[in-house]
């Protein structure tokens, strides 16, 4: 790794991450949902035994009652009064968001408004794997309780003994999800998406996952409503000459150690500064647990980005749309409205993406792969529809008939015009 200025860099490189064939992957995710259209539980059954090795007819792949509560005996105090209080900073956040339903009555009698409906029943996923997220079940549930969200189901893959983590059963537990199913992968979007014999289709399915769950995602769009696309995780930091490469190669690794396919870039007017960050992550890499993945992820997608100033740096972000975007500045208060297109801010030295991901209170799940410049936050309304309410009164119509009429007309269609003008006949 070695420093970069914007006129050697390959945005290319830093932006547009490549899965493979994706038109394979396309068509092997197609077979899978198809397969459990076709198969249902059966296929969940088969096709877990293929890809995890685990035979869910055995340990059942509903989360029982009795799992729960051993799951609860399983995990410490510590863990628990963890979990409580982030899900009550999260819980606290998402309340703010909530809207309501409004109505506005008109001189003329007519009624206009929206109502702000929860959806019926969701679908979460929790990706399972190389690590454990009991925190991606707070900060997917917990939006749809506050929403209003009658049913939550959440999927995870098995362990190799066909079980689900304590720490995720438990939090599933304490974030008011009311289903827990042992499946993982496409097969587990299929389920939810058209259902099987043991489980019932949702209305929508939000959590990120590995490549085959984010194309089956995008693939039952339109039969579900979905979240958005997640990719591999994403770090942008800007940072002055007051920052300390020690403090900001832990943040850069702590993305990177996510996935192979993690973005952590470092952004900088100080050419020292870069270089000393440099050379400390590679020291912090000789410590860490997963060492072989967050190495891969900075050798390929890290960068060290010298640039003219601050401001320079800001129009970069701006244009890459990472996912976390640390600014670690002087007053950095006073940045914060030249902010456009990032799923997260973290203000200062002392607001490290760890408080984001686990604790603060905002939602974790964010647009990655330059959505940013379009897409939100996991949040209250994704959980929510809205319908309009149209009441007009016959004064109303009267007096708006004609213009709707030409309206109508100007568009060629007649049946739309005479069913306003056949009223005053």
């Amino acid at each position: 790794m070695k420093v970069e200025d914007l006129k050697t860099i390959d945005l290319n490189r830093l932006t547009r991450k490549s899965y493979g064939d994706d038109e394979t992957l396309e068509r092997r995710v197609a077979e899978i949902l198809k397969r459990i259209q076709e198969d249902g539980d059966e296929g969940i059954f088969q096709m877990t035994e293929e890809f995890d090795h685990v035979n869910l007819r055995q340990s059942g792949l509903r989360v029982t009652e009795e799992e729960i509560q051993g799951a609860y005996r399983d995990v410490g105090e510590d863990f628990l009064e963890a979990l409580r209080t982030a899900k009550r900073n999260i819980f606290s956040f998402h309340e703010k968001q909530k809207r309501t339903s409004w109505l506005e009555p008109n001189l003329d009698g007519s009624m206009l408004g929206q109502l702000l409906l929860p959806l019926k029943r969701v679908g979460i996923y929790v990706p399972g794997g190389t690590a454990s997220y009991p925190s991606s079940v707070l900060m997917n549930a917990l939006p749809a309780v506050v929403a209003g969200v009658d049913e939550i189901v959440m999927v995870s893959p098995p362990r190799a003994d066909g079980t689900l983590l304590p720490e995720v059963l438990v939090a599933a537990a304490e974030a008011g999800v009311t289903e827990v199913y042992k499946v993982g992968g496409a097969q587990a979007i299929a389920a939810l998406a058209y259902g099987t014999e043991m489980i019932s289709p949702v209305d929508k399915i939000t959590g990120p996952g590995n490549i085959y769950v984010t194309l089956a995602k995008k693939q039952v769009f339109g039969t579900v409503d979905i979240d958005m696309l997640a990719g591999p995780s994403e770090i942008l930091i800007l940072v002055d000459e007051s920052g300390s490469p020690e403090e900001l190669a832990a943040d850069l690794l702590s993305q990177a150690e996510h996935d192979r396919l993690a973005s952590a870039i470092l952004v900088s007017p100080s050419r020292r500064l870069l270089e000393e960050t440099i050379s400390e992550v590679e020291r912090q890499l000789e410590e860490l647990p997963r060492a072989e993945i967050a190495r891969a992820s900075w050798e390929t997608y890290g960068a060290a980005i010298l640039v003219a100033d601050l401001q320079e740096g800001m129009d970069l972000a701006n244009k890459i749309a990472p996912e976390h975007f640390e600014l670690v500045v002087q007053d950095p208060y006073s940045w914060l409205g030249k902010v456009r297109n990032v799923g997260a801010v973290f203000l200062g030295r002392y607001s490290p993406e760890p408080v984001g991901d686990y604790f603060a209170g905002p939602n974790h799940v964010l647009p990655t792969g330059g959505t940013a410049r379009f897409y939100s936050p996991l949040n209250v309304d994704t959980f929510m529809k809205k319908v309009s309410v149209i009441g007009y009164s016959e004064a109303a119509l009267k007096r708006d008939a004609k213009q709707i009429a030409l309206l109508a007309r100007s568009e060629g269609l007649e049946a739309h015009a005479r069913a306003v003008e056949v009223r005053f006949k």
